[in-house]
């Protein structure tokens, strides 16, 4: 394989991995910031959130800020991509649902998620997804071994995503055009909601039994991540904190 070919498949892992080698940029302390403290998981079997950057690819910044009332992450995106993280563990019997907001100034116009070469989005929330490995595809299997090959880690059986795409209406499933254990649910689409905070409230087993066709396993990684590296344009965001909220709670 070409190192091209090895880059791509590396910056895939990445994504389905949600942990491992990536490199860590330096951006404000996110970890201790009052949007950290209300976001994700507080259990002690969850970590710190991180930036993670992908192999060979340029890392956004990401930022704390207070907008609009709002404990918020700034995003800017440059022709770039990476994410904030945190690993987690939460079993299938307790998932609830998952809140989060976003305020996003301007689409990416070139953006498509449903083309390899265009594959961007100013906003995605990202779950990762604990499963039964034997029942891969040989491509995912051997995209598995490349992934352990390159972090010494296990990539989780599924991620899914919530997204704001340009086109597409709200509900639509898409597989990544690079494999099918990433698939991505459409909950914002179009101009309509620009400028303004949209707030959502989505039932994560609902939401992954809809997009994979199956009950859930346990949930093992939660990140927001903004990406512009395809189109090689810009992007910028704002986050509110990311609440999952245990089943009885909502």
């Amino acid at each position: 394989m070409n190192t091209l070919g090895i880059g791509r498949l590396a910056a895939i892992a990445a994504v389905l991995l949600l942990a491992g080698c990536a490199t860590v940029p330096r951006d404000s302390d996110i970890a201790a910031s009052r949007w950290a403290q209300q976001s994700g998981a507080t259990h002690a079997a969850c970590q710190p959130w991180v930036h993670r950057s992908f192999p060979g690819k340029k890392p956004n910044h990401f930022a704390y800020a207070r907008i609009d009332g709002r404990d918020t992450i700034a995003v800017q995106a440059d022709s770039s991509v990476s994410m904030l993280h945190q690993a987690l563990r939460i079993e299938p019997r307790e998932l609830g649902h998952v809140r989060f907001s976003w305020k996003v100034p301007a689409l990416i116009a070139q953006a498509d998620l449903a083309l390899r070469e265009q594959d961007d989005a100013p906003v995605r929330i990202v779950l990762a997804f604990e499963g039964d490995r034997s029942r891969f595809s040989p491509r995912d299997a051997a995209l598995s071994e490349l992934v352990r090959a390159l972090t010494g880690e296990e990539l989780p059986y599924a991620t899914l995503m919530y997204v704001w795409g340009n086109r597409r209406a709200p509900g639509t499933v898409l597989n990544s055009p690079r494999t099918d254990r990433i698939r991505r649910l459409v909950v914002e689409s179009g101009p309509a909601g620009l400028n303004q905070w949209n707030d959502y409230e989505r039932d994560i087993r609902a939401d992954y039994e809809h997009a994979f066709g199956e009950p859930p396993g346990a949930l093992v990684g939660i990140a927001i991540m903004t990406d512009s590296d395809n189109t090689r344009s810009q992007a910028r965001a704002w986050y509110g904190p990311v609440r999952l909220l245990p089943v009885a709670a909502h």
